[in-house]
């Protein structure tokens, strides 16, 4: 499977949100998305720019479920965020079935996703995030080229 990278330097929370949306507009049924990055790296508003694209309701909040570990949210397709922040590893995971959201109708984001790697299928879409400095973030994409060609529209920095 041929593989890309797509690498983005935001400058604001607003663009990281931007760059989530640009990505939900493209999303399909299926896809899955893990993230990875620091403590206020901008896991969390890209995912509700990604949310946005995806036409879920603005009465939604999206937050980060750290402490329920999964929200789910209605839109163009089904968005299931997951935090395994909390969690030791992929044996936590596979204890609450996680293949339902997995390989659901919907689209799943993680954030932490790099502790439950091995989890995560070749067609998943990594999103690294970075601090460069207080406000600019590195925002590295990921996945199978395939995939990865259908968000033309982000900028490339």
């Amino acid at each position: 499977m041929d593989k890309m990278e797509i690498h983005i330097i935001s400058g604001s929370p607003e663009r990281t949100f931007e760059i989530g949306e640009i990505i939900g507009r493209g999303l399909k049924r299926g896809d899955i998305l893990a993230l990875s990055g620091e403590l206020g790296s901008g896991k969390t508003c890209f995912t509700q720019g990604l949310a946005k694209g995806l036409d879920v309701p603005a009465q939604y909040n999206v937050t980060s479920p750290t402490f329920t570990l999964l929200n789910e949210y209605p839109g163009r397709l089904k968005l299931s965020h997951l935090d395994v922040y909390r969690l030791s590893g992929a044996q936590d995971i596979e204890e609450i079935g996680y293949e339902d959201y997995f390989f659901g109708p919907g689209v799943i984001v993680i954030e932490w996703a790099e502790k439950i790697e091995q989890l995560i299928p070749d067609y998943g879409i990594w999103v690294f995030f970075r601090h460069v400095d207080e406000n600019t973030r590195e925002i590295v994409i990921a996945g199978p080229k395939r995939r990865l060609e259908d968000f033309p529209s982000i900028q490339v920095s």
